[in-house]
C-alpha cells in the first residue's frame, strides 16, 4: 500500500546498513550488455553472493518470466552443491533453502542497490520502503540504457508481492547507490551524482536536501564533492565512502599522486576534516585504497558483450570503477570486492583494514571482477531490509 504524506513526518528513518538486516534484495543476472552472452563467470560471483547472504539472513532473488526456472535450478543447485562440499547436514540445506524467496520480478538489469526500495524503520521497528523514480542514472542526458521502465517499476511491484507499504517519492529521481545513512540523522552523498544534469536539474542543492530530509528521515547531509574516478553512475557515494558505524567512515583512497583518484579523494578527505555529523560529532576517517592496478577491460571481455541500442558501450582498455568500498554488510559480516591477478596484495590489504576496523564482523573477500565488468559491485547488487533495532 501507498503511504500518503511523509517518512520524517511519520517518525520513519534509513537506519545504517550495519544495523541488524531481516534480508537482502537482489536480482538473478541476465543481462548481455552487462554480464556478458556466456554468464558462467558472472553466476559464479554472483553465487557466492547469495551464499554468504543466506548463511546469515534472508534472500529475496528477484527475476522475470523468462529465467524464473533457471533462477531457481541454479539456486538449488547452488546450496546443494555448498552442503556437499562442507559435508553439511540436510537440516543446513533446507535451512538456507527455506531463507530463499524467488519472486517473479521483471527488470532491465541486476542492480538492485538502484533500483529495488530503499528502506526505512521507526523505533517501534516497523518497515516501509521508498520508491523513488529510476531513469538509468541519467535518463536522455547521460542514462546509461535507453530504456529503464522495467527497473523503474521495480521498488513499488517488491513492495506489493512481499507485504510492505511504502512511499512514492516520484518525480524525485534517485538511487539508492547514491545515498549513504548512519541511522542517526545523518546522510551521506555525492556533489558530483546528486547535482548531475540528468536527474532532477529543476531542483536547487537546497531543494534536494530537504527532499532527502523528508524522505530519508534525516537531519543533515554531508555532500562529498567527489567519487571513484570513471564511475559511471555520475559518482555513487557508496563506491567511495561508506559508514561502518555513527560518525566513522572508510574513503577510497590512493598515495599515488598521478592516479587521478588521488586529487578526487584528497577533496572528499579535507572536506570530511571540516564538517560534523547531525549530532555534532566530528567524523573519523578511515582510507581504504583502491587496487594498486586499474581494472581494465581486455578483449575477451569485449567480445563477450552484446549491447543493445542506445546502451553504453565499452572499450579494450576502458578502466573500471574499482573500488574496495563496495563491500556490504550483512548480519555480523562484510562482503568485499576480491579483483585478483596483479591486484592480490591490494585484495588481501582490504581485507586486512576492514577486519582491524570491524572486529566483530567476519570479512569475507569475493571474486567480483566479473561484477564489476557490468558497472558496480557488491554494494550496487544488494538492498538491506532492515530487521529488528
Amino acid at each position: 500500500m501507498i503511504i500518503q504524506g511523509l517518512p520524517s513526518s511519520d517518525g520513519f528513518f534509513m537506519p545504517g546498513e550495519f544495523t541488524s538486516h531481516l534480508g537482502t534484495i537482489m536480482i538473478y543476472p541476465v543481462r548481455p550488455g552487462s554480464f556478458g552472452k556466456d554468464r558462467t563467470d558472472t553466476l559464479k560471483s554472483f553465487g557466492s553472493v547469495f551464499l554468504e547472504i543466506l548463511k546469515r539472513e534472508e534472500l529475496f532473488l528477484l527475476t522475470g518470466k523468462a529465467h524464473i526456472q533457471e533462477a531457481s535450478e541454479f539456486m538449488e543447485e547452488l546450496i546443494g552443491n555448498h552442503c556437499k562440499e562442507l559435508g553439511k547436514s540436510s537440516g543446513e540445506k533446507e535451512l538456507l533453502a527455506g531463507r530463499l524467496h524467488l519472486l517473479n520480478i521483471e527488470s532491465d538489469d541486476a542492480w538492485a542497490r538502484d533500483v529495488a526500495p530503499t528502506f526505512l524503520t521507526d523505533t517501534k521497528g516497523s518497515v516501509r520502503g521508498v520508491n523513488w523514480r529510476f531513469n538509468a542514472w541519467g535518463g536522455e542526458v547521460d542514462g546509461l540504457y535507453a530504456d529503464w521502465e522495467l527497473d523503474d517499476k521495480v521498488a513499488a511491484a517488491f513492495c506489493d508481492k512481499a507485504g510492505f507499504d511504502h512511499y512514492d517519492a516520484s518525480p524525485f529521481v534517485l538511487e539508492g547507490g547514491s545515498i549513504h545513512s548512519d541511522g542517526e540523522g545523518t546522510v551521506m552523498v555525492t556533489e558530483s551524482c546528486l547535482l548531475s544534469k540528468g536527474r532532477n536539474p529543476e531542483l536547487s542543492k537546497e531543494q534536494i536536501e530537504d527532499k532527502l530530509k523528508e524522505y530519508l528521515g534525516a537531519k543533515k547531509v554531508l555532500w562529498l564533492p567527489r567519487g571513484i574516478y570513471n564511475d559511471e553512475t555520475n559518482e555513487h557515494v557508496d563506491n567511495v565512502c561508506a559508514f561502518i558505524r555513527p560518525a566513522e567512515v572508510v574513503l577510497g583512497w590512493t598515495d599515488n599522486e598521478s592516479d587521478p583518484q588521488y586529487a578526487m579523494s584528497l577533496e572528499n578527505f579535507e572536506y570530511l576534516k571540516n564538517v560534523t555529523d547531525a549530532k555534532g560529532r566530528a567524523i573519523k576517517v578511515h582510507k581504504l585504497p583502491i587496487p594498486d592496478h586499474p581494472v581494465c577491460v581486455n578483449e575477451d571481455d569485449l567480445s563477450n558483450y552484446e549491447f543493445e541500442e542506445g546502451e553504453d558501450y565499452r572499450e579494450v582498455g576502458e578502466r573500471l570503477a574499482a573500488s574496495y568500498v563496495n563491500f556490504y554488510f550483512v548480519n555480523e559480516a562484510a562482503l568485499v570486492p576480491q579483483f585478483g591477478g596483479e591486484n592480490t596484495e591490494s585484495d588481501k590489504r582490504a581485507l586486512e583494514i576492514l577486519k582491524s576496523i570491524c572486529p566483530d564482523r567476519e570479512i569475507v573477500g569475493i571474486d567480483a571482477r566479473p561484477i564489476l565488468l557490468g558497472g558496480g559491485n557488491i554494494h550496487c547488487v544488494t538492498q538491506q531490509i532492515p530487521g529488528k533495532m
